[in-house]
């Protein structure tokens, strides 16, 4: 257990901040997983705008430190090859 002030702060902060970084994390979960689905249905046009939308929380999530750049770089890579099954079908 933190005995000194700042420690005590730090693991408040800490907590608080991951809490605000799970909900980050689970919106481009959830995200990913419908444009997952829209793809397998074949949808492309709600499929393309889901992913312009989810595109947008990867940036924003990797702006503010939540991931790292590499993990939104692979997010987004797996996003686009996704997409481009549809245009080859």
């Amino acid at each position: 257990m933190p005995r000194t002030k700042s420690a005590i702060k730090r693991v408040k902060t800490n907590e608080r901040n991951r809490k605000h970084n799970i909900v980050y994390k689970s919106q481009i979960r959830t995200s990913m997983k419908s444009i997952s689905e829209l793809v397998a249905k074949k949808d492309s046009k709600l499929a393309i705008e889901a992913a312009q939308k989810t595109f947008a929380l990867i940036d924003r999530a990797q702006f503010k430190d939540v991931i790292h750049i590499n993990n939104a770089a692979r997010k987004k890579s797996t996003i686009s090859k996704w997409l481009k099954t549809l245009e080859s079908k």
